[in-house]
């Protein structure tokens, strides 16, 4: 599964009764793409995976690939207790889905063999391609991973725990396995201010939540990365991403919830996250926006 772009996290807005508003959805989404998105992720993480309902889950992803229509990769998330990201799965298949994230299990750890096979399970009931996401009570060993991707469906490793060594050698395992067809991705939290030190251990690709509120600065950014301006990376790091981790960091859940204040900021009425997610004062809203206009005074 080949990606070209920013991997795109569109978010999953809520109409005033709580309800999906899909219309605004399938908007958001096709934005996303008309602005160079390489790679779509329905429910997932920056859409609220965690307060989606199954039927929800499955509505979002196949209004994801209808706006999509065939233009680049739709990949959907599912995780939690078993049966939920099996029921979550294969109605991602269903859709039209071309792959899954799976996301770690509800709540429980387990051995290393366990975690490989509720993997594999989800892998067989939905016959997708998946990416595992290292993080959490998901946190695979080098040689569950090699286990792994013994199975071609296993296409890709999401790291987002931080620990460079760790990833380091799950990527050199995987290329002592011969999969030369397998994706490394960078998924911590405003995955642009590390991406750097994972490029430098072959993690080439990252995920932005950024890219869902501000296409605009989230594609400079990237443009200037893939082109090894370094120059420009470092002026959108310094000017924009440092400030937006601060104010992300000063409240728990604003990895999401700055986001859909960021698209509200700009005139697309998404609505308020979900619980136990809050969103922002007014008074950090405020400073989002100025966050957002010194952005894109850099392009």
């Amino acid at each position: 599964m080949d990606f070209d772009g920013i991997l795109f996290f569109p978010v999953t807005p809520f109409a005033a009764d709580g309800t999906i508003d899909h219309e605004l959805l399938a908007a958001h989404v096709a934005t996303g793409v008309e602005a160079g998105a390489g790679g779509v992720f329905p429910a997932c993480g920056t859409g609220e995976f965690h307060a989606l309902s199954a039927s929800e889950a499955a509505a979002v992803t196949r209004t994801a690939v209808t706006a999509v229509a065939g233009r680049v990769p739709v990949l959907a998330g599912a995780g939690g207790p078993l049966g939920h990201a099996i029921e979550v799965a294969t109605a991602a298949a269903d859709a039209g889905a071309d792959g899954l994230l799976v996301l770690p299990p509800y709540l429980v750890g387990g051995t290393q063999s366990g975690l490989a096979a509720y993997v594999e399970q989800i892998v067989e009931a939905a016959s997708l391609p998946v990416i595992i996401y290292h993080r959490g009570s998901a946190q695979y060993s080098v040689e569950t991973v090699r286990r792994l991707v013994a199975n071609p469906k296993v296409v890709g490793f999401k790291d987002g725990t931080g620990d460079i060594g760790a990833t380091q050698l799950i990527v050199r395992a995987v290329a002592e396995e011969g999969r030369s067809d397998f994706a490394f991705f960078n998924g911590l939290l405003t995955a642009e201010l590390t991406q750097g030190a994972y490029r430098g251990i072959g993690v080439p690709l990252y995920s932005s939540a950024a890219f869902a509120m501000a296409p605009d600065i989230a594609d400079a950014y990237y443009r200037a990365y893939a082109d090894g301006d370094e120059a420009r990376r470092l002026a959108l790091l310094d000017g924009f991403y440092r400030p937006l981790v601060e104010l992300r960091d000063e409240t728990p859940g604003f990895g999401v919830s700055l986001i859909k204040a960021g698209l509200r900021l700009s005139g697309l009425a998404v609505g308020s996250v979900r619980a136990p997610l809050v969103d922002p004062t007014p008074a950090q809203e405020a400073r989002l926006a100025e966050i957002l206009a010194a952005g894109r005074a850099l392009l």
